[in-house]
């Protein structure tokens, strides 16, 4: 029986060795638009259906980390596989030799294969349909700018960036991780999501592709309807106190005396936090905001986000800008600012909609945060 299967392997083996350099030889003989047509066919045949042609193309920056990036016909952003792979310190070993894991059934990217994350999936599934990978082919006459040559590119939903950065965590958190790799790789998930809140990524994207200077003014209100809502939410403590200490330490002021919060930190909280937040935010914000007989506001402006989408990631955004903070000597505001604005740079002012109209300020710091 052992000589029998070692007969077989050795014949296989003889097999493939064969047919390699069958390969080798058929491939030499071919044109360049051949081969490109077989890796065509043969990328196809894998994905089961034709790839999405992507309309823009461009490439983003977050935390150190480059990636290539497409706006789709259907609205979705898509970020490379290989270079999230690459960004959390992950091998990836050919574009498509490698399976996909599955969670349900369903494909998830190749940065959740190994076995120890499973647990850690989604249960959702819309967030499952969300990690689903993408195929997609460059946009017309873009295809020598696709990564090392390759028509077919495999991608990641960019929304879905933080989620995988999320599973990572939960598992290390919850100790589920061995061996110095995948903890690296979750130290890199850590780094990634505390620079990154989920509406910057489609920001990025649509800045690197150009998208964005042809969106329709229907688009901005779509953002606003799922960030501000006219029916005030009531006060909950929404500024940690870690924020405004670390505001006063890298202003040079004493940590200790931050409840005592002179107009000016209001100012600076709407600059680092609102401003940055998501297109047009703070303006629809002063709207729905009533005002007082003197024109101030008259409600902290987080009470107009909406409870799902704009508070959501509010918190979000204030985790990062933290953590930044943290990061930054003291008296250093310099410094913070400037890698505040890599990270989170400020959304111009958005021209209002014509059923939008825009009050005046009364030039008294009226459209600030104020103590929370």
């Amino acid at each position: 029986m052992a000589e029998e299967k070692n007969r077989k392997a050795s014949k296989n083996r003889a097999a493939a060795t064969l047919g390699a350099k069958g390969g080798k030889a058929r491939a030499a003989k071919l044109s360049k638009e051949q081969k490109n047509e077989i890796a065509k066919k043969g990328a196809l045949a894998r994905w089961g259906d034709r790839p999405v042609q992507a309309t823009h193309a461009g490439t983003i920056n977050i935390v150190g980390s480059e990636f290539i990036c497409a706006n789709l016909p259907d609205g979705r952003r898509v970020i490379s596989e290989k270079h999230v792979m690459e960004a959390l310190d992950r091998g990836y070993s050919g574009y498509y030799s490698q399976r996909d894991a599955q969670s349900g059934g369903e494909a998830v990217p190749r940065i959740l294969s190994p076995k120890a994350l499973r647990p850690f999936f989604p249960t959702d599934e819309s967030a499952l349909q969300l990690l689903q990978p993408i195929a997609f082919l460059p946009p017309p006459g873009q295809q020598k700018q696709a990564i090392h040559g390759k028509q077919v590119l495999k991608g990641i939903n960019a929304e879905a960036l933080a989620v995988v950065c999320e599973i990572w965590l939960k598992a290390r958190d919850s100790g589920a991780l061995t061996g110095e790799a995948q903890l690296r790789t979750a130290a890199k998930a850590d780094i990634l999501i505390r620079g990154l809140a989920r509406i910057g990524i489609v920001a990025l994207v649509d800045e690197a592709t150009g998208f964005q200077r042809e969106r329709a003014r229907n688009a901005l209100a779509e953002v606003l309807e799922a960030f501000v809502t006219t029916e005030l939410a009531k006060w909950e403590k929404t500024f940690g106190d870690d924020f405004y200490r670390e505001m006063f330490r890298i202003r040079g002021w004493d940590p200790n005396d931050f409840l005592k919060r002179p107009g000016v930190v209001g100012r600076w909280t709407t600059d680092i936090v609102y401003k940055r937040l998501a297109p047009g935010v703070l303006q629809r914000l002063q709207e729905v905001i009533p005002r007082d007989s003197k024109g101030r506001l008259k409600f902290h402006l987080h009470r107009g986000l909406t409870r799902d989408k704009g508070y959501m990631s509010l918190k979000e955004h204030l985790s990062s800008v933290t953590t930044i903070m943290r990061l930054t000597r003291d008296g250093d505001w310099k410094w913070f600012k400037e890698q505040l604005d890599k990270l989170h740079p400020q959304y111009p002012n958005q021209q209002l909609l014509p059923f939008m109209k825009k009050r005046k300020d009364s030039g008294v710091g009226d459209d600030d945060e104020q103590d929370d």
